[in-house]
């Protein structure tokens, strides 16, 4: 049997995370990973997605920059 490493799983975060900050679909990111076995029989994600924050971004007052 196998099962999600740790890594897969933040790779799964990150890829909700990314869909919601742009309100885009989350499918065809989860669709797209690529998975490979560890040593412990764990599944690893070789294509996490990767989320960019766009520094000129306003912040609203009071938020955490």
């Amino acid at each position: 049997m196998l099962i999600l490493s740790d890594d897969a799983l933040g790779a799964i975060m990150l890829a909700l995370q990314k869909s919601l900050m742009e309100q885009s679909d989350i499918v065809p990111v989860l669709k797209g990973f690529e998975f490979q076995v560890n040593e412990k029989e764990e599944l690893v994600v070789m294509n996490p997605p990767v989320l960019s924050l766009d520094q000129e971004e306003e912040y609203p007052p009071g938020s955490n920059e």
